[in-house]
């Protein structure tokens, strides 16, 4: 698996177009085979933290050179960021848990 980890902070200016650019290219991200996940989150200082994953390599170069991708990551440099940090890393190791839910037990009646 590869991740990309993009952390950024917004320039005020771009309230109004940068959502719309974000919205675009979380569908782009969705659209390319291979995608798995992506999220983003706002700490409370500003900064923004997207974390990409991608299963292959490969998935990861079409999405990072994909047209409309380039185009905004362009338009993020000279128009959205006052600064940006780009991380990409092959993901060695896979560790998670899951807490079991409880789901409700159906109770058949004795002879059905």
């Amino acid at each position: 698996m590869i991740v990309t980890i993009f952390r950024s902070r917004l320039v005020p200016e771009a309230t109004e177009e940068y959502p719309l650019v974000a919205e675009r290219m979380s569908e782009l991200a969705l659209s390319i085979p291979g995608h798995v996940s992506h999220k983003t989150f706002t700490a409370e200082d500003g900064e923004r933290v997207t974390i990409v994953e991608f299963a292959t390599r490969e998935a990861q170069q079409a999405w990072a050179t994909h047209p409309d991708h380039i185009a905004a990551r362009k338009k993020g440099r000279t128009e959205f960021y006052s600064e940006y940090r780009l991380q990409g890393c092959s993901v060695e190791r896979t560790s998670a848990k899951q807490r079991d839910r409880v789901l409700p037990v159906q109770i058949e009646p004795e002879g059905l």
